[in-house]
Formats: C-alpha cells, structure tokens, sequence
C-alpha cells in the first residue's frame, strides 16, 4: 500500500508538470493584462477548492490578527491573497513578454538611488526580501535591466519542476545559488562584489534560526542573513515588491543598521528580529500579498 502511494504521488506530480507546461505555452498566446486577469480568476476559484491551504491561512491569520480584524476581513485577505498567487502564477509562466524594453511600464522603484549607491561601493551586498508580491519579478526586475543578481533558491523536490522554474529565472538573467550548496560559494560571490538575494520570512527547521517577535507571536526565523552579514561586512539592505493596480512597485530600504556589541548570540537575535519587523510592516500594508498558507509558527519554542 506504502509502495502504491509513492507511484501514484510520483503519477501525480508528473500530470501537473505536463499540465504546467501546457498552460505556458497558452498563456504565450495573450498579452499580459489578459494573463493577469485569468490569473486572478483561477486564484478566486482555487479559494474554493483548495480547502486545505484555504484552512491554513486562515488560521495563520486568525493567530496574527486576533480582534484586531474581523472574521469577514480574515476571508477577504485570504480570498486576495490566492488571488494575488494566481496573478503571480500567470506572469511568471509568461515572464518571456517581459522585456528590457517594457519592464519599466509595468514595475516601478521607489528608493532605487539607494541601490545605486550601494552597487557604487563595489563590494557585496545582501538584499532582502519575502513571499511577499511577485518575488520572482523583483529579481527579475533588475536582472531584465541589466544588474548583477544571483538569488538563494531551494532545491525542489520534482527536479523537472526545479528545471522549468530556474530556466524562466535564467530569461531573466537571474543567476540561482541552491541552498544546499557549499557557503563557501556564497561568501565567495559576496567578496566578489555581488550582491545576493535572500527569502527568509518562513519557518524551516532543518537550517539554524532563532525565535524573535512576527505578529506578537514567537516565530522561527533563518539567522543565515545576519550570520553572513556579521561574517563579511556586508550591508543588509530590505527590498520589497508590492502588487499595484496597474502593475507592481518596488520598494528599495535604507541599508539596515546592524547592532554589533562584541555578543554574537545577541547580536543575530537582535538584528534578525530588527530585518523580521521590517517584513511584517510591509505585510500589514497589504497582507493579502504575503503567503499565508504557510506553516510559520509551526515550530515551538522550548
């Protein structure tokens, strides 16, 4: 019985990879705005029938918000964010319609002269960034407009599946470090000089993390940002894109001021919790655009 749930697992996983690539080459056929309008039907509809990750957010959002927001503003957030993921979904299987010629039309900067600024000091950075709008567009962003960007990246379980989505981060000139690669690499890439992109907003307990405060709850949060930071010298600088009506904003913050008393336990504890805050201020903005249905206050602390 054990043996037959694997090959019917494995059966499945390969029907959608089939499926997905299906619907690329469909989703050639329409400009982007008709993308982005199936994308957010298909999202409305998954709420429905995805009742488990449904259930998940909003209990994710039940536990963040308490009363602070009612049980009627707790479904809509939950309803627009597989709305959001739909468009996401949609715009990254047409990421080929996205051009150094007409990126600018559809995603803006806010804050890009800190960016500037940094990359004029030609030494690594890190920046850092959540599931938090179309993350894939905001490294696709700069890589489309000819910067320097290598992303942190997990290893997906259906290599073909891992295949196809490193392939349309490549059309974008986006380079993918894996995160079970030597750290060796990635402290070499940095005193290189090139800056590295990170998602550390979720709870994985097999890599190192600390507790600190997301939401008035503890939450388990990678330390691997400021470890690395502390290590090299590099600065942190938080990065955020945020899905608008008529396409995206992307939001470049000041370098994060590192607090560094000699205390290496404290200093990750503080310095994490000072970048995790940061996420959250972005959420509450718009937490429809964050990804709820994920687990991440699954890990206790003792």
């Amino acid at each position: 019985m054990v043996i037959w749930g694997v090959v019917k697992y494995k059966l499945r996983r390969r029907y959608l990879y089939y499926l997905l690539r299906i619907v690329s080459l469909i989703s050639l056929i329409f400009p982007i705005k008709i993308n982005k309008f199936l994308g957010r039907r298909i999202g409305e509809y998954a709420y429905f029938i995805a009742a488990k990750h449904r259930n998940k957010a909003l209990e994710n959002l039940r536990f963040a918000y308490g009363n602070e927001k009612s049980e009627g503003e707790i479904r809509q957030i939950a309803k627009g964010m597989f709305r959001n993921l739909g468009e996401n979904f949609f715009e990254i299987l047409c990421i080929t319609k996205f051009t150094p010629q007409n990126i600018d039309k559809y995603i803006k900067v806010d804050g890009f002269e800190r960016l500037e600024r940094a990359l004029s000091q030609r030494r690594g950075f890190i920046v850092l960034t959540g599931h938090f709008g179309n993350w894939e567009l905001l490294a696709g962003y700069f890589g489309l407009r000819g910067y320097p960007v290598t992303v942190l990246a997990r290893r997906l379980r259906f290599e073909k599946f891992d295949k196809f989505i490193n392939a349309l981060r490549k059309r974008l000139n986006v380079k993918v470090i894996m995160r079970d690669e030597s750290a060796k690499v990635i402290l070499r890439l940095l005193k290189e000089g090139n800056p590295i992109a990170m998602l550390a907003d979720q709870d994985i307990d097999s890599i190192d993390g600390v507790f600190v405060d997301f939401f008035g709850h503890p939450a388990y949060t990678p330390i691997a940002p400021v470890a690395l930071a502390l290590a090299t010298a590099v600065p942190i600088i938080p990065m955020f894109i945020m899905r608008e009506r008529s396409g995206h904003r992307i939001f470049v913050e000041e370098p994060l001021e590192l607090e560094i008393t000699g205390n290496k336990e404290m200093d990750i504890k503080a310095n994490t919790e000072k970048w995790s805050k940061i996420v959250e201020s972005y959420i509450r903005k718009d937490p429809s655009q964050w990804v709820w249905m994920h687990d991440r206050w699954s890990t206790k602390s003792e």
